[in-house]
């Protein structure tokens, strides 16, 4: 928990004129867009059980939820901003393993299924696309859209990696343990044009997770800080020639060295303040 406060002094000192608000904590109704209203009472109540709890992987608290409510709440904010901005970021979020039912992996709200529905919902796009580059397939994501064909779910993630159960998502681009970044960014390019050959996207939310690090204890991967900012550009380059909104999520990393996870989500948020000033320029 200790890379979130991390993140945010790192990225005031690193990135001038970062413009920093405070998130609000998305409401029931809000979260009712991608959760059944039997869990979302429950898990706002603490009446969680022991099981479900573990499959969370933290214990409940009432701090738990305002949390995670509140990094719900960062991405539609974020989403709302990018629209003028081009590009807006929330420190957290990315909770890409919740499902409609109970949450799992660290995750207990599904902020970019939310997110995602409540744009739709304000009319400010009608087509969605979440670009989900943790190392982790975003299953509870595939699994509470799979039936939505107003949002595109894209997913590259470790073929052998957690969740060992996936789900389908739209764009499924399971990659192999040790790939490099030439493979990698090969792949995250073709993905980017079947994205756009498919569904033509009015709003991308970006999974930046800092997991496919070389240097990440879970993410079995081999990308290096220069593949991870060349992975960030391909997806702003992408949002930027189709005149595409980003709204970017932090996502997983979990380093041996937390400071090195730090610089990863902190390069992101580098390369999304030059997007957006490229944006504004335009």
């Amino acid at each position: 928990m200790i890379k979130y406060r991390m993140i945010r002094e790192g990225a005031a000192a690193a990135v001038a004129g970062l413009d920093f608000h405070e998130a609000m904590p998305a409401s029931d109704g809000e979260l009712a867009l991608a959760h059944h209203p039997g869990y979302i009472a429950r898990a706002a109540a603490g009446e969680l059980s022991a099981a479900e709890q573990r499959e969370i992987g933290f214990p409940w608290t009432p701090q738990m939820i305002e949390r995670s409510r509140r990094s719900s709440g960062a991405t539609i904010a974020a989403c709302r901003a990018a629209f003028s901005e081009g590009v807006a970021v929330n420190l957290a979020g990315g909770t890409h393993h919740a499902y409609a039912d109970r949450g799992a992996g660290f995750c207990v709200f599904n902020d970019s299924a939310i997110a995602a529905r409540l744009m739709q919902a304000e009319r400010r796009a009608s087509r969605v696309a979440i670009v989900d580059l943790d190392v982790h397939q975003g299953n509870g994501t595939a699994s509470i859209l799979a039936r939505d064909d107003s949002v595109f779910t894209l997913s590259l993630h470790g073929e052998n990696n957690y969740p060992f159960e996936k789900e389908r998502s739209d764009l499924d681009v399971a990659l192999p343990d040790g790939v490099g970044d030439e493979a990698y960014l090969a792949a995250l390019q073709d993905a980017l044009a079947t994205l756009q050959a498919r569904f033509a996207p009015q709003l991308l939310i970006f999974l930046a997770g800092a997991d496919p690090h070389e240097g990440d204890r879970l993410g079995k991967m081999k990308l290096s800080m220069q593949g991870l900012a060349a992975r960030d550009q391909a997806v702003f380059s992408f949002a930027r020639l189709h005149k595409i909104p980003v709204a970017v999520t932090m996502a997983g990393g979990y380093g041996r060295d937390i400071e090195q996870t730090v610089a990863v989500h902190i390069q992101t948020i580098r390369l999304a303040s030059l997007h957006a000033a490229g944006w504004n320029n335009n």
